[in-house]
């Protein structure tokens, strides 16, 4: 009897413990919508702006990385379908190349706030329709955006202040920021280096700047014009930046390698 008692005790405890986590996967699931049916909601400013330009984003970061850092390369060496600009370039023998982007990082901040801009218009637009429908007052100073490239990170910052008003309700936000991780600041900073080394000797060490920068794999492929193509991939991420250089470029026949 007692043996039968525990057993059952057993069993109705797993019966309770399963009921308890299937609770538990249902409020996990339909958590969004219980909240938005009670009235209240986690909705923010970055969310709403990330949603409407994350996707076109990351389209313009692989553009222009896959493009030598131009939204519309006019000086490139055509790669596998591929527009690569020049970011170092000479277009005589024997002479060592020019660097054609000095500040490249600040440049590809440039195409890509370019790529973005009527887009960025449209969702800040949306965000104040948004809240408006919503009852609010909106106020945003300094309606532009700016567009930043940190180590291991792409920040777009909208509007200097955002004050949204609601009867005695009053939110006010300092900086409306929208975050994508990737390595492109890493990947530049290879590439700016590699350059340097193309105006210096007229070609770089794969090898070397793979020691250097130990989670980069850094391509090098000698055209017959003497171009040479650049193809830098983060080894964690996969973010990939590529570009030509023509340096130190020796006529058909007179020793060039193709590798």
């Amino acid at each position: 009897m007692v043996i039968g008692k525990k057993r059952g005790q057993i069993t109705l405890f797993v019966i309770i413990a399963l009921i308890i986590i299937g609770l538990a996967i249902l409020f996990y699931l339909f958590y969004p919508k219980i909240k938005s049916f009670a009235g209240f909601s986690s909705e923010n400013p970055s969310d709403i702006l990330d949603r409407c330009i994350r996707e076109d984003l990351e389209k313009a970061i692989e553009k222009v990385s896959l493009q030598g850092g131009s939204l519309n390369p006019e000086h490139y060496y055509l790669f596998n379908g591929s527009k690569l600009d020049y970011l170092c370039y000479s277009s005589e023998y024997y002479k060592t190349c020019v660097v054609q982007k000095p500040l490249l990082l600040r440049e590809v901040e440039k195409e890509l706030k370019k790529a973005l801009d009527k887009k960025a218009r449209q969702c800040v637009s949306e965000l104040k329709e948004k809240y408006t429908k919503k009852g609010y007052s909106v106020k945003i100073e300094n309606e532009s955006f700016n567009l930043l490239i940190y180590p291991g990170k792409i920040i777009l910052s909208f509007g200097d202040k955002l004050t949204l008003k609601k009867n005695e309700e009053t939110k006010r936000y300092n900086k409306i920021d929208v975050i994508i991780n990737n390595n492109l600041y890493e990947l530049l900073d290879v590439a700016t280096d590699i350059i340097k080394w193309e105006t210096q000797l007229g070609d770089s060490e794969s090898t070397y700047e793979m020691s250097k920068y130990r989670g980069i794999k850094v391509e090098k492929k000698k055209q017959e014009d003497g171009t040479t193509v650049y193809i830098l991939t983060h080894r964690e991420s996969g973010d990939k930046f590529q570009f030509a250089s023509r340096s130190l470029a020796w006529p058909p026949g007179y020793g060039a390698t193709l590798y």
